[in-house]
């Protein structure tokens, strides 16, 4: 495939300008002249096909399955962007005057109030601008609410299946992370849990349900402990898409939470964005809240900036609108009845695959999941890897799934079909799985070649990864 650089030939570009003034023969002003870009001269329907064509190599949820585990990446409901791109919400300027942006704050309004009742939490934020800031800006909350209370908490508790982001926020805010175990269930170990539960720990953030796919059966016991020490109780709603309609957060005995408005409420998300993580709070949290927040008055609606104990800005203007409009329309659109409903399809989806694969792949916890679950690559024939097994899976026309995440089981792949995907995608899935396997078995090659039928073949992972080509040159 070419680049357009080297479909470059002089004359192909017959496209003209407007002269604005310039008469026939004139030479153009030396400063209207930019010498230095070197842009390829390809004609329109050339340019039109290369990059159409380029289009085609990206894979998204509108191609095909993409069962990526802890990632909810399900199917992004059209209306949504027809919503989304209105001329009311995409023509507002960030800094027009309250008069003019009463339809989005009120949207925003209404969006905090959803969400609220989805999970119980008193008051949501929405300004955070995706999970891993979410879950920072929680952190910013925490600790917070120590200082206030003039109490120097060091340590924040995190299970050793939690997302990666989760010590990365605790150690940008300057609090000591300390890993506690899970169970060979799944569950986090009550013992290892008690023995590191002291006067210094100002909180512990638990995925639920957890990135293993299970839902803690402890998590009331746990909330009760934290809750005995003063220490706050943080939900990471990553997997949201599992409970919501469901069960609610603040019920299980959570203080505080993020929600991934991108992937539980269904916007478009791949290659790092757009996103939202608002988190939503416990009453005696709602003062910490970052500002503006968007309060209702007897003039309408307006920003509050006045909150002296708030942790301060953390998102320029509103936050990223254009994705809480989508999750707005989609809250709409289904109603409680239906949100509920997505979680019962997402979570039977789960099972149904977990009851067809497990006969034929490692499952390292044999418990009935939620909306995903993992199995493994222990006791694959010719030792054929997860790597491996993702990179064949390209060629069947679907996503890999997550690979070698939770850190906790080796050679783990997490699976999550989400609610939208139909009974004959599964089986076509399932049999693609097991269709593998027989490669593994019969001609490993198959498998730890692939993939075949892509554009771009296998590569060094490694190579890629140390000397990354991060510009294109001629040379």
């Amino acid at each position: 495939m070419k680049t357009v650089f080297e479909m470059h030939e002089p004359g192909k570009n017959a496209y003209m300008v407007d002269t604005y003034g310039i008469a026939e023969g004139e030479e153009i002003p030396a400063g209207l002249l930019r010498d230095e870009l070197d842009l390829p001269d390809i004609n329109e329907v050339e340019a039109v096909r290369h990059y159409t064509y380029l289009s085609t190599l990206n894979f998204g949820v509108d191609s095909g399955m993409y069962p990526l585990g802890s990632c909810t990446m399900k199917h992004n409901p059209k209306i949504n962007e027809r919503t989304a791109s209105l001329p009311g919400f995409t023509s507002l300027h960030p800094m027009a005057g309250r008069e003019c942006a009463q339809g989005t704050l009120e949207m925003i309004y209404e969006l905090g109030n959803y969400l609220s009742g989805v999970t119980g939490m008193s008051r949501f934020s929405i300004a955070p601008a995706a999970g891993a800031h979410g879950e920072l800006v929680a952190v910013m909350i925490i600790k917070k609410y120590f200082e206030e209370k003039g109490e120097n908490r060091k340590v924040i508790l995190i299970p050793d299946s939690a997302h990666g982001t989760n010590p990365a926020s605790v150690a940008m805010c300057g609090f000591e992370v300390k890993s506690v175990p899970s169970t060979p269930e799944g569950d986090v170990d009550m013992d290892a849990l008690k023995e590191v539960l002291d006067e210094n720990v100002a909180g512990m953030m638990l995925t639920s349900p957890n990135t293993l796919g299970l839902f803690d059966r402890n998590i009331h016991v746990i909330a009760d402990l934290l809750h005995e020490k003063d220490a706050l109780f943080y939900c990471d709603g990553a997997n949201l898409n599992a409970v919501m309609g469901k069960a609610r957060i603040n019920d299980m005995g959570f203080d505080i939470m993020h929600i991934n408005l991108h992937k539980t409420f269904s916007t478009p998300h791949g290659g790092g964005g757009p996103g939202a993580g608002p988190i939503g709070v416990v009453s005696k949290l709602e003062k910490y809240l970052p500002v503006p927040v968007v309060e209702k008055g007897e003039e309408g609606y307006f920003l509050n900036y006045d909150r002296p104990e708030s942790i301060g800005r953390i998102h320029s203007f509103y936050g990223n609108v254009l994705v809480m409009i989508r999750a707005y329309t989609y809250i709409r659109m289904l109603g409680a009845a239906g949100l509920r409903e997505v979680s019962e399809t997402a979570v039977l989806n789960a099972n149904y695959l977990l009851a067809k694969l497990k006969d034929h792949f490692y499952l390292p916890v044999d418990r009935t999941c939620m909306h995903e679950f993992v199995i493994s690559d222990k006791g694959m024939p010719n030792h054929v890897t997860t790597n491996d097994i993702g990179k064949r899976i390209l060629d069947y026309g679907f996503h890999a799934p997550t690979v070698y995440f939770p850190l906790i089981i080796e050679g783990a792949m997490m699976i999550e079909p989400t609610e939208t995907e139909s009974l004959e995608t599964l089986d076509t899935f399932v049999d693609t799985m097991l269709k593998i396997k027989e490669e593994a078995e019969k001609d490993s090659e198959l498998v730890t070649g692939a993939p075949h039928n892509l554009a771009f073949k296998k590569v060094d992972a490694v190579t890629a990864a140390r000397k990354p080509v991060l510009k294109w040159t001629k040379e």
